[in-house]
């Protein structure tokens, strides 16, 4: 028997597909798998009247509560009104779960609020909803009122987050050591309460195995602490860990102390890895430590015994899929350094479980009810992702395109493109749709080739299927106006894409296929059809100049001008290892800063830009100016008055 643990956290609204893809395949197998959202559990033990009471407790004597020299105005004004808190949460976490809906009325008040930060900008309030909506803002100030709540508990566990929980820590771990020093510390309520529901899930299901998955930095920590536990009082449990995270930092790691706490490390798709370990099935093609520091394989995995540093040449040769164990976790003693053996095995590309094969992902056994419908901010897109009851499925494995040098492209999740049947991902969503109750689809394809969406939409219509549903793309300029009006007719509702950067030279240079001129007939023909448009920004890209920074920004303040676009996000580029450009920094004019590889985490390269410019202070005013077009103001505002560092340079 196997348990899959989703550990805090990840998202509030919804499952996260990684665990619930994985319990599908497992059980079509025969296996017998369970899944467990310790997250959203958590959240429902957390946000009591019971637990508050404790969690403000402690934060007043962590702040030495009747002073002011620790704390913020803010977070004052939260202590001094924490029987607020502690009375309304059960009725705001009630509400947020669709519950007591009649509250709408009352938590859309203003007044109602008084005296609690982030809950009393009226006009804000106003411009987004007016007097209307009262649903959707009550659901606004609810999530705003989670929030401060958050505040406190963040005093008592500094790590916790609503979401990505633990990322700051976790975002940059070059030795394992980093994460060990926190399993010393003392427990949170917050860690005790994880651990609770831990040991219920294991008293309930009597696991042989516990597999974990990690989609962000910020759920290595509370991961690890589970694991931990694990060992220390269920030495029997075998553990593995999969997950975005590891797929993308964790392939050249060298540190073998995590192996203290997991048994089985698995990258790239996770079905055939976990397979065979639960059913005890041969990890074929080990490799070994050869002479000179090279690679041989072998047949068997009996007696391979190699440094870990194996496992980056492994992995980044011909390997598809990686699986290492320590295989004497039961001999930590005094001496365990000398005892560890870590094992690298790799599976053949052909042995992928063929993408049309696997079976709809099911929900069974998670507490559907317990998720919440949070909102804590007035972007559109950015509600689709935390807002909403959403079905999530992919319509084909990897990126038909995967070819943009900032991505990581020679990872099997991107590089390996398979589609199936239209008919069998139809079927898949009504399996989905007969499971939970929910018409609702978030396609989490790297991008969703268009073609496969005709086809899609050409289905959902032949079988008369009400639903809504969300997808990345390319702006391609094969969303023609006919294509994108059968999309919207289907129930297509929003897409988000990579315009990245807005200047024709970068563009180009970061291979994107596309041009400002087909990105924007995408978009407008999408946006004609009433289908809402995200697109992702990109700045400090290696040779962009200051001027193409603006040409970018002036573009994105046209689209939103014209309503062609309704959000907008800019991300700092990063040069990752699994990146072309990453591989090959000359080929986008930069040059990587030669280091040593890190024991642990290995994914971001440090690189110097020709030109020189230091991107970091550029953030601000970015995202300040595309908030300000995306609600409708500051159109006339020069480009360069966003940045008051410019008037100060000049000024010198």
């Amino acid at each position: 028997m196997i348990l899959l643990i989703q550990p805090p956290l990840t998202q509030l609204n919804t499952p996260y597909p990684a665990i619930t893809h994985l319990t599908g395949f497992l059980r079509s197998k025969g296996i017998d798998a369970e899944q467990c959202d310790i997250g959203i559990e958590l959240i429902d033990r957390l946000f009591t009247r019971e637990n508050l009471t404790k969690i403000f407790a402690q934060a007043e004597e962590i702040c030495g509560f009747g002073t002011e020299k620790h704390t913020s105005k803010n977070t004052r004004k939260i202590l001094n009104n924490k029987y607020l808190y502690i009375n309304k949460v059960e009725d705001v976490i009630a509400f947020l779960r669709g519950k007591k809906q009649s509250n709408a009325t009352l938590f859309s008040r203003s007044d109602f609020w008084e005296g609690m930060p982030r809950l009393e900008a009226d006009e804000e309030l106003e411009y987004d909803y007016g007097t209307a909506g009262n649903y959707d803002r009550a659901k606004y100030l609810c999530s705003l009122f989670i929030k401060n709540i958050t505040d406190i508990i963040q005093i008592v566990d500094p790590h916790f987050e609503l979401i990505r929980y633990a990322e700051h820590l976790c975002t940059y771990i070059y030795k394992f050591d980093i994460i060990e020093r926190e399993l010393h510390k003392p427990h949170s309520i917050v860690t005790d309460l994880t651990l609770e529901i831990l040991e219920e899930k294991i008293e309930k299901y009597k696991p042989e195995y516990i597999g974990f998955s990690v989609p962000f930095p910020g759920n290595l920590l509370q991961c690890i602490k589970c694991a931990e536990y694990i060992k220390s009082h269920h030495p029997q449990i075998k553990t593995i860990m999969g997950g975005g995270y590891v797929n993308t930092e964790l392939r050249k790691m060298t540190d073998t102390g995590v192996f203290k706490y997991i048994d089985f490390i698995t990258f790239d798709d996770g079905e055939l890895p976990v397979l065979r370990i639960v059913t005890g099935g041969e990890l074929v093609r080990t490799a070994t430590a050869g002479a000179a520091g090279t690679t041989e394989t072998t047949e068997t995995t009996a007696t391979a015994s190699t440094a870990s540093t194996v496992m980056a040449k492994t992995v980044e040769g011909t390997a598809n899929r990686a699986v290492g164990f320590e295989s004497q976790n039961s001999e930590l003693g005094a001496d365990s350094e000398k005892k560890k053996r870590v094992i690298f095995c790799n599976m053949d590309s052909k042995e992928n479980i063929p993408f049309g094969e696997l079976p709809a992902p099911t929900t069974a056994g998670l507490p559907m009810d317990k998720y919440l419908n949070f909102t804590d901010s007035t972007n559109p897109m950015h509600r689709l992702w935390s807002d909403g009851k959403w079905n999530k499925m992919m319509l084909a494995h990897g990126c038909y395109w995967a070819k943009c040098a900032f991505c990581d492209t020679t990872l099997d999740y991107i590089r390996r493109f398979e589609r199936c049947d239209i008919g069998i991902i139809v079927d898949r969503m009504e399996a989905m749709i007969a499971e939970t109750g929910e018409n609702g689809f978030h396609f989490v394809d790297e991008a969703a080739p268009p073609a496969l969406l005709k086809q899609l939409a050409e289905e959902i219509i032949k079988r008369k299927l009400t639903v809504s549903y969300w997808t990345n793309i390319r702006f391609d300029r094969t969303f023609t106006p006919e294509l994108c009006r059968l999309l919207a007719t289907s129930g297509c509702i929003a897409v988000s894409g990579g315009l990245e950067v807005a200047s024709p030279r970068v563009l180009k240079l970061i291979n994107k296929g596309v041009t400002i001129e087909s990105a924007t007939e995408c978009i407008r023909n999408l946006n004609s059809n009433n289908i809402m448009v995200h697109t992702y920004l990109m700045y400090g890209f290696p040779s962009q100049t200051v001027s193409e920074l603006f040409d970018s920004l002036g573009r994105v303040r046209d689209l939103f001008a014209n309503q062609l676009i309704q959000s907008a996000f800019w991300h700092r580029y990063a040069m990752t290892c699994h990146s072309s450009s990453g591989k090959n920094p000359e080929s986008v004019n930069a040059k990587a800063v030669e280091q040593k590889d890190n024991p642990f985490a290995n994914n971001e390269i440090p690189f110097i830009d020709p030109l020189g410019i230091d991107w970091e202070q550029w953030s601000e005013g970015l995202n300040l100016a595309t908030y300000n077009y995306m609600r409708g103001t500051g159109y006339d505002v020069p480009l360069k008055q966003w940045f008051p560092f410019l008037k100060n340079r000049h000024k010198k």
